[in-house]
């Protein structure tokens, strides 16, 4: 998921702008006189961290006016210190006000998540990979797993249909693990099973699918699961896993670690759109 479609990026902003400006467009921008001048405009990364969402940027401020010129100054992905510009913009005094907000929220959400997911990834040995979760703002799901990428983590499924993931819930409606298991693999699907304890893990050993995720385990006792799956399958991580205990759990060997706060709890990234 590393170029994200443009009718995509343009409905999702048209939305966030008709947010903005239902039902009298911007009251206060009509105020100004000369609000059909050109104008340039710089925006400014307030601190370092990693780029992204910058064509939902763009795309705030072409669709309110056509004349835009967005000069994009680095890419998405990109590490980018305090004080440096990240884009230029000439247009009309009217597009720039009326889209600046929408448009530095895209960017600076985006930016946000790539940053903080740059951060675990930084705190994680090579052989270990920072995945997101569906814990996921609704309606931006597919902006919010983007950013994970670009800041170097990887994305767990998408929704509910690519993947199977069998968690606790779903041992519980069916009752029986293995049963559940063998439903599962006739579907041709990867497949995932969360295991909670070691009791659990005897279940299933032997059947043959993709991965196993150890949900909320110690670090010791995660590494005794590991030693026993005996590299038979891919081995994930969850729960509640910090920048503070990211790198023992790393340490243990297993092959990925979830992480929802990535998604759900980063802070926004901080810019600012400066008129010349």
């Amino acid at each position: 998921m590393y170029k994200i479609n443009q009718k995509y990026i343009n409905s999702v902003v048209k939305k966030a702008l008709e947010e903005d400006l239902k039902p009298r467009g911007d009251i206060t921008t009509n105020l100004i006189s000369l609000k059909n001048k050109k104008l340039n405009a710089k925006i400014i990364s307030k601190q370092n961290g990693v780029v992204a969402g910058i064509n939902f940027c763009k795309a705030a401020f072409k669709i309110i006016g056509k004349e835009t010129i967005f000069k994009s100054k680095v890419r998405d992905g990109t590490k980018i210190k305090k004080n440096k510009v990240i884009a230029e913009i000439k247009a009309k005094t009217k597009t720039i006000l009326i889209a600046e907000r929408t448009a530095l929220n895209f960017l600076n959400h985006a930016s946000g998540i790539a940053t903080l997911t740059n951060r675990y990834v930084n705190k994680v040995n090579k052989k270990t990979k920072i995945c997101c979760t569906r814990k996921t703002t609704p309606n931006l799901r597919l902006l919010e797993k983007y950013a994970v990428k670009k800041g170097g983590g990887y994305n767990h499924r998408y929704n509910l249909s690519d993947e199977i993931l069998i968690k606790d819930n779903h041992i519980n409606a069916e009752n029986n693990l293995k049963k559940l298991i063998k439903k599962a693999i006739k579907t041709k699907k990867i497949i995932t099973v969360e295991i909670e304890n070691l009791k659990q893990l005897n279940q299933v050993l032997g059947v043959k699918f993709k991965r196993i995720l150890f949900d909320n385990m110690s670090p010791k006792q995660l590494k005794k699961c590991l030693k026993i799956c005996k590299n038979k399958y891919e081995t994930e991580y969850s729960g509640n896993a910090t920048l503070k205990n990211i790198k023992q759990i790393s340490k243990t060997g297993v092959n990925r670690i979830s992480v929802g706060a990535i998604t759900h709890s980063a802070k926004f990234f901080d810019s600012s759109l400066s008129i010349l």
